[in-house]
C-alpha cells in the first residue's frame, strides 16, 4: 500500500491571478483558501480548494516568459468529479455565462463537459455513470495486463 496519502495540489502558471480567481471561484464554485507571495514577491501563489480538500494552485510569475498555449484535451487537461445534479447544473451555467463549452461526452465510464479557463488550460467535469466503478476497480479492471498488451501491441 502506497505512504502517499492523497493530492495536495497540482500547480500551473496563470496570466492574471485575478482572473483565474473570478473563474475558478465565481464560475467553478472552489474556494480560494490561501493566496501568499514567493520568491521575495516576484511571484503569486494561490490555491483553490475541492471537496476533499485539495487544491488546484497557480502561480502568477510577471516578467518570466511562459507560453500560454490552447491544450488539447489528451495532451493536457484537469478533470474534476462531480455528481450528476451538478454536472448538469455547470453545463447550463456555462452555456448560459458564454463560457466555451464542449460535451457532454459519454466515455462510457464517466460523463465529462470540457471548459477553457482564462490561461487556456482545459478543465473537464466528470461524472460517474453506472459503470464507473467497475472501470476503476483494479480487481476488475486489471489494469496490468491491459497496460501489457497495450505495449506489446503498438506500433513501436
Amino acid at each position: 500500500m502506497t505512504k502517499i496519502q492523497g493530492l495536495h495540489h497540482n500547480a500551473y502558471r496563470c496570466r492574471d491571478s485575478e482572473e483565474t480567481r473570478a473563474w475558478y471561484e465565481d464560475f467553478l464554485g472552489l474556494p480560494l483558501v490561501s493566496a501568499f507571495e514567493i520568491a521575495e514577491g516576484r511571484a503569486l501563489h494561490t490555491f483553490f480548494q475541492m471537496a476533499d480538500g485539495s487544491c488546484l494552485a497557480f502561480f502568477e510569475v510577471p516578467g518570466k516568459p511562459f507560453e500560454f498555449k490552447r491544450q488539447d484535451d489528451v495532451d493536457l487537461h484537469i478533470a474534476l468529479g462531480v455528481d450528476n445534479d451538478h454536472f448538469e447544473a455547470m453545463l447550463q451555467k456555462g452555456k448560459a455565462e458564454g463560457i466555451e463549452v464542449r460535451g457532454p461526452v459519454d466515455h462510457g465510464f464517466v460523463r465529462s463537459i470540457y471548459f477553457r479557463d482564462p490561461n487556456g488550460y482545459v478543465v473537464e467535469l466528470t461524472a460517474p455513470t453506472g459503470v464507473h466503478d467497475e472501470i476503476m476497480d483494479p480487481v476488475r479492471s486489471q489494469p496490468h495486463a491491459a497496460l501489457a498488451r497495450w505495449q506489446a501491441a503498438k506500433p513501436a
